[in-house]
């Protein structure tokens, strides 16, 4: 079962997603409301995550931030970068994220890009 890290700091958010995954057969490896929660709890999990969904606008630190700083503990760390912010795609994307999807998406853009990731 592909294991997925949520990072988002609206908890409706991980909610849907938490919904949507489970319904179909993902599991849930943790959840951070702000990035550096996000980088924390990567680091201090013993089995991390086959995938991260990363918002990009939240408190204390960003996505990009966040992204670049999960992949220098892991290079291999594969990173849906989920945001409204369509003008960071591009540098999403520089640092090292797999996919860029721009809010608001269907949920079968995201099912298609963590199947891709799996």
């Amino acid at each position: 079962m592909t294991s997925v890290l949520l990072v988002d700091d609206e908890p409706f958010i991980h909610q849907l997603y938490k919904d949507i995954l489970e319904f179909y057969g993902y599991s849930i490896a943790g959840e951070a409301f702000d990035g550096d929660e996000a980088v924390k709890l990567y680091s201090e999990l013993a089995r991390k995550p086959d995938i991260i969904i990363m918002d990009h606008r939240m408190p204390n630190k960003d996505g990009v931030d966040s992204t670049i700083e999960i992949l220098s503990m892991d290079p291999k760390a594969r990173i849906v970068f989920a945001s409204a912010d369509s003008t960071v795609r591009e540098r999403a994307l520089e640092v090292g994220a797999s996919e860029f999807l721009g809010k608001p998406f269907q949920m079968k853009d995201l099912l298609q890009s963590l199947k891709k990731l799996s």
